[in-house]
């Protein structure tokens, strides 16, 4: 662990951490954690311009729950992990996505989502992820949320350019547990919060 992590919610006052660290990078700096906010078409048409910029910032203006949990070193944003109720994720819900086909629907607004993470490249391997997935259950829990759930890839894949997904192990080790195998490379992780 990095000696020095903060982690905090991401509201409005705080995007303009996020925005450095989205900044480093070309899918982040295009992305902005929208692709499962939206419509495929309304997603590829913000990927320039910053109309996906433009979603989010209002997303986090607008919406009551934070966007999702950052994590910094020393003030330096170096991780994040989107997060909120799986009624936030209208194209994961919608088709787009048929990893969550099975789910619940009436569980859409008490259970949370985990849908993707981001470390910056010289903060990998220092359990950053682990860190932002347990202060995205906090968050969960103190918003209330009955469960969360994350995607993860599965345990056996091995596809480097879906890494922001998170892996198995990691969502494993904290608790979660598999509740549906979608497909042969990815994972539905679930920790139920309801009991706590």
């Amino acid at each position: 662990m990095t000696a020095d992590l903060d982690t905090r919610p991401v509201g409005r006052g705080d995007l303009s951490d996020l925005a450095r660290l989205f900044g480093g990078r070309r899918s982040t700096r295009r992305c902005w954690c929208a692709a499962f906010c939206t419509t495929s078409g309304q997603f590829a048409r913000g990927w320039f311009g910053a109309g996906n910029r433009r979603r989010f910032e209002t997303m986090a203006s607008t919406d009551s729950a934070p966007m999702g949990v950052i994590a910094s070193v020393r003030g330096e944003p170096v991780g994040w992990c989107a997060c909120g109720p799986r009624s936030r994720y209208t194209a994961a819900l919608r088709g787009r996505s048929r990893l969550l086909r099975e789910r619940d629907r009436t569980e859409d607004d008490s259970v949370w989502l985990l849908p993707c993470t981001v470390v910056a490249a010289a903060y990998r391997g220092r359990g950053i992820t682990s860190t932002l997935v347990r202060a995205a259950v906090a968050l969960a829990r103190q918003e209330g949320a009955s469960a969360v759930e994350g995607w993860p890839l599965a345990r056996s894949a091995q596809r480097p350019a879906e890494g922001f997904l998170g892996r198995e192990e990691v969502f494993e080790e904290l608790g979660f547990r598999c509740v549906a195998r979608p497909s042969p490379h990815r994972a539905i992780m679930r920790l139920e919060l309801s009991g706590d």
